[in-house]
């Protein structure tokens, strides 16, 4: 690839945003050019599955990290070393976000509607406290 090239393709990774695949489509690119600038929007090696219709970026796990239909609908998805999502956004601007203890129980879960819940467990994986944004609390510690 010549420098004029990747330098246009690099502007254009810095460029483009939210749906990404109907960004790409307005700078000329070919489905094939896609592969040159996602690994550069998500900073690490990607597959892109589907074409026309609906587009997924997946991550070297197979996890899907965007998807986006031809009606503009787009998911963002990110994982965490285990592979397990942590946030999900989408193009309706709803949003959630999860954390893990060690043994991949949800410690803490939030959404954009406000809502949010806290949990702890014992060494068996057992919840021994729960606690939500609507003021429920369950204490067994």
């Amino acid at each position: 690839m010549n420098k004029k090239y990747q330098k246009y393709i690099d502007y254009i990774a810095k460029d483009i945003q939210v749906p990404y695949i109907e960004y790409l489509d307005a700078y000329g690119l070919s489905p094939e050019e896609y592969e040159l600038v996602l690994p550069k929007v998500f900073n690490q090696p990607v597959t892109i599955k589907g074409r026309f219709e609906t587009y997924y970026v997946c991550n070297k796990e197979g996890n899907v990290m965007y998807y986006e239909n031809s009606d503009g609908y787009w998911v963002k998805q990110e994982y965490d070393e285990q592979g397990i999502i942590v946030y999900h956004e989408n193009s309706d601007g709803y949003w959630q976000k999860w954390e893990y203890d060690d043994q991949g129980n949800i410690t803490y879960k939030e959404n954009s509607d406000g809502c949010w819940s806290k949990r702890e467990y014992d060494n068996q994986g057992n919840r021994i406290y729960f606690e939500n944004s609507y003021g429920e609390i369950e204490d067994n510690r």
